[in-house]
């Protein structure tokens, strides 16, 4: 198993991608900790799918748009698992609308869940990881936050934001054996994107080389590769997982 005796930390953890990524890793034998903003309906059966597994996992909640809370919360569960050997900043919010009708609060909604809270989480767990010297941090990005997005300019500056602190990382840990890496998923077949209209989603693929979206399986087989140790050579970088969309 790839991720045997690890332990990670996974924020966004209940549904979509963050769900899938909790259960690779649990397969692959990693101890997994799930950061939630309330009590899931996903807990039990992720803790069943764990022992099934041969694996424990940690359903742990905060609102990651409230700072103080979130640090309460990552220091708690640091204590509890005695430092992680993963993490994953998954954990995303879109309030989309036109730049020029959208509201202060949310633009700064966005950005205090998609950027802020990562800087709040990754700067306790690297600072363990550092003394530890190894750790391996995976930031979920987007394609728009490459490429931009038409009535997202908060969403796409809060996934561009992560890039920059993506690679900016990596050069501030890299000497202590902590990898820093970026996905940016392109179209993945979500609850949300679900929620497009067709027309709309038979865009989108048009535009994929691959032509078809993609599926939770493959942006979790990303952060599997990131996580493990078949990558311990790799930092800084952002993996497009898009179908080729990002081209």
């Amino acid at each position: 198993m790839l991720l045997n005796t690890k332990k990670a930390l996974v924020t966004g953890s209940s549904r979509g991608i963050g769900r899938k990524i909790v259960e690779t890793f649990l397969k692959e034998g990693a101890e997994v900790w799930g950061l939630c903003s309330h009590p899931s309906s996903a807990k039990e059966d992720l803790e069943k799918f764990a022992k099934d597994n041969g694996s424990v996992f940690h359903e742990i909640c905060a609102d990651a748009a409230n700072h103080t809370e979130l640090k309460g919360v990552i220091e708690n569960a640091m204590k509890e698992s005695g430092g992680f050997d993963i993490l994953v900043n998954n954990a995303g919010i879109t309030k989309d609308g036109l730049s020029f009708r959208m509201k202060l609060e949310d633009w700064q909604k966005v950005l205090d869940v998609n950027l802020t809270a990562v800087f709040v989480i990754s700067q306790i767990v690297s600072n363990d990881m550092i003394h530890r010297k190894a750790g391996s941090i995976i930031n979920m990005t987007s394609i728009v936050g490459l490429h931009g997005g038409a009535g997202q300019v908060n969403y796409s500056a809060s996934k561009a934001g992560l890039v920059g602190y993506t690679k900016s990382l990596s050069k501030e840990v890299g000497s202590r054996g902590v990898r820093v890496n970026a996905i940016a998923p392109g179209f993945i077949e979500t609850d949300m994107s679900n929620a497009v209209n067709e027309k709309v989603r038979e865009g989108w693929i048009s535009m994929i080389p691959l032509k078809r979206a993609g599926n939770t399986e493959d942006v979790a087989n990303a952060a599997l590769f990131l996580a493990s140790d078949l990558s311990t050579y790799i930092t800084g970088q952002v993996l497009g997982v898009d179908g080729g969309m990002g081209c």
